[in-house]
C-alpha cells in the first residue's frame, strides 16, 4: 500500500463551521478519490496543490458572502498602510 500524500490533511473540514464545511467537503472527497485512483508523482502532487488552492478560494468566497462570519483580524503595522 502506498503512503497517502501529506497534503491531504489540508482537505479536512470537520473543524469548520457548518456553512464552510459544506463548501469544503466535496473537495475532501475529490482529493482523497484522486489520491486513491492515481499513481503518486509530480502530476498528482500538482493537481492536489491546485485543488487545495481552489478549495481555499471557495471557502474564502463563502466567508465573504456570509454576514454572520467573524470580521477579519486587523492588519498589523501602522494604520493606513499595507504592512
Amino acid at each position: 500500500m502506498t503512503e497517502k500524500p501529506a497534503i491531504l490533511r489540508y482537505f479536512a473540514f470537520d473543524h469548520l463551521p457548518p456553512y464552510l464545511a459544506q463548501i469544503s467537503e466535496p473537495f475532501h472527497g475529490l482529493a482523497h478519490g484522486m489520491a486513491d485512483q492515481l499513481p503518486p508523482g509530480p502530476e498528482l502532487s500538482a493537481g492536489l496543490r491546485k485543488l487545495l488552492e481552489a478549495k481555499d478560494c471557495m471557502v474564502r468566497a463563502a466567508i465573504d458572502t456570509n454576514p454572520l462570519a467573524p470580521a477579519p483580524a486587523p492588519a498589523e503595522g501602522k494604520p493606513g498602510t499595507d504592512r
